[in-house]
């Protein structure tokens, strides 16, 4: 089994995209999401999808084509996913592993050529709010990240939070103070603990939720 949870951030001076590159691979199954993560939801901000995904589209169904959606993904998930995301899962081949590779290089050059354009925030407060978001994706993350619970699995509760929290989404304890509960509240649960729930809404996506222009359809049959 091999694992790879990897993710680039910009300075906060900046607005741009998380580059997040997320690959399970086991003996006959791979389960992969790549993507550059909007700092802003897209539905909700279609300013920030236009100016960073526009551009992008092609890109996104070309691989959309090669890897195919995976399966149901939750109302929640989804909010810091951007219209050219990679979600998929496939039998192990070596096409399928080329394919996959080709993939992660495209992105990554994208990504790069957006930070070649990317241009340096002065207003204090968009920087304040560009932290606050990252922050709010770290948090999310180091909660409710699939790749957590394989961790748990297999080094134990305690290091897997540590590796979680101290490693792979380390700025959950320098960029921000708020907690888990303070941007997701509706996770709390009576007794003040955090839902183990992966999904507060009960809405999934089993099929990709965003047209060939990028624009949010939801499911299909709905």
């Amino acid at each position: 089994m091999q694992v790879l949870d990897f993710a680039m951030f910009p300075e906060p001076e900046y607005d741009l995209p998380i580059f997040c590159a997320n690959f399970f691979t086991a003996a006959e199954t791979n389960i992969v999401v790549l993507d550059l993560n909007p700092l802003y939801d897209v539905v909700k901000h279609k300013e920030y999808k236009d100016k960073y995904y526009e551009g992008l589209m092609s890109l996104g169904l070309n691989y959309a084509e090669l890897l195919p959606w995976g399966g149901k993904l939750t109302g929640e998930s989804l909010r810091f996913f951007s219209p050219i995301v990679i979600w998929t899962r496939f039998k192990s081949s070596q096409h399928m592993h080329d394919v996959l590779y080709s993939a992660f290089m495209d992105y990554l050059k994208a990504w790069l050529g957006l930070m070649d354009l990317g241009i340096r925030e002065t207003d204090a407060s968009r920087i304040i709010a560009n932290r606050e978001a990252q922050h709010r994706y770290l948090t999310w993350r180091a909660e409710k990240d699939p790749g957590y619970e394989v961790l748990k699995r297999l080094f134990g509760e305690t290091r897997a939070k540590n590796v979680v929290r101290s490693f792979l989404f380390d700025g959950v304890n320098s960029l921000g103070s708020k907690t888990f509960l303070d941007y997701f509240p509706e996770y709390q649960c009576e007794e003040g603990r955090v839902n183990e729930k992966r999904s507060m809404l009960g809405k999934s996506f089993a099929t990709r939720p965003w047209n060939r222009k990028g624009e949010f359809i939801g499911n299909r049959n709905d």
